[in-house]
């Protein structure tokens, strides 16, 4: 199978930088050229358009910000798409704005897979991130070897949409243990307690999470260097809200984390780092979470 990726953002890259070292070669294709020769040099190809690129595959995979980039590049693909040739998409979409894009896919001959994927892009730079799918059975299958080159779990979750869900609800939870998170070594640092040790005490316990083990880390250093942004975190908790009022589950925690966030990007920005919510409490209370030997960024 000949891939082409389409979206070269710190997730989009890293992908394919895991297909080209496990041979595979892909056409990679983005508005900014930045990381143009950092990927041809990986093993990549360049394309100069969408349309260059989907005229060169088999499969169009896109890692995109938003639904409205994936219908964007979906504009350009589909007029030259040929029969047969499948559409894999990675972006984080909401259910009603993939089955919407599937729809357009399928009638013009795409078969149509989604792939999330959970972890951070530290873990997708490893080939080690968590690569949720939603398709038919065949399509997976067909799939499966780009899809463990670029992860290290592949975990099947049913029809196309539910993956979707899935990924929605695991940055969610993200979101809301980044809040407990800063609350917590906040409340070390204020009882007097070494933040170091308090990390370590925590991650040793009942009450560690992913999200402490990682950006928690990133916090403590103080460079904030997840790679994800206020805006995307404030897409994806909008997207946990739609399906709230779709299946009448009311959820308190993560409407309390969605405004918070709001607050958050209103006061630095929607390019600002995600971790930097906890910021917030920082200014507010004019105490900082530094701690010494944790790193600027996850490897």
């Amino acid at each position: 199978m000949q891939y082409g990726l389409i979206g070269l953002g710190n997730l989009g890259a890293a992908l394919a930088r895991s297909l080209a070292r496990e041979g595979f070669a892909p056409f990679v294709h983005d508005r900014d050229a930045a990381r143009r020769a950092e990927l041809e040099e990986a093993g990549a190809r360049w394309a100069e358009s969408p349309e260059a690129l989907a005229a060169e595959v088999d499969a169009v995979i896109t890692c995109l910000p938003s639904p409205a980039a994936s219908a964007a590049v979906l504009d350009a693909v589909l007029p030259v798409a040929r029969a047969g040739m499948d559409w894999i998409e990675m972006s984080t979409l909401g259910q009603a704005e993939l089955m919407a894009l599937t729809e357009r896919a399928r009638a013009a001959g795409l078969g149509v897979v989604e792939a999330p994927v959970t972890g951070g892009v530290h873990l997708a730079a490893r080939g080690e991130i968590t690569v949720l799918v939603g398709a038919e059975a065949a399509l997976i299958a067909r799939h499966r070897p780009a899809f463990e080159a670029m992860g290290g779990q592949v975990i099947e979750m049913g029809p196309l949409g539910s993956a979707a869900l899935i990924k929605v609800i695991t940055n969610m939870l993200a979101f809301i243990h980044l809040l407990s998170c800063g609350e917590a070594l906040m409340l070390a640092k204020r009882g007097g307690l070494d933040l170091g040790q308090a990390w370590r005490a925590i991650a040793a316990s009942s009450g560690t999470s992913f999200v402490h083990e990682t950006e928690g880390q990133l916090i403590l250093n103080g460079s904030y260097d997840v790679g994800f942004t206020m805006d995307l975190a404030l897409k994806d908790l909008g997207f946990a809200m739609e399906f709230a009022r779709k299946f009448e589950v009311p959820l308190d925690l993560a409407a309390l984390t969605e405004q918070t966030f709001r607050r958050g990007r209103a006061a630095y920005g929607g390019q600002a780092q995600s971790t930097q919510i906890v910021k917030l409490m920082e200014e507010l209370l004019g105490t900082d979470l530094r701690a010494p030997g944790f790193p600027a960024r996850l490897e």
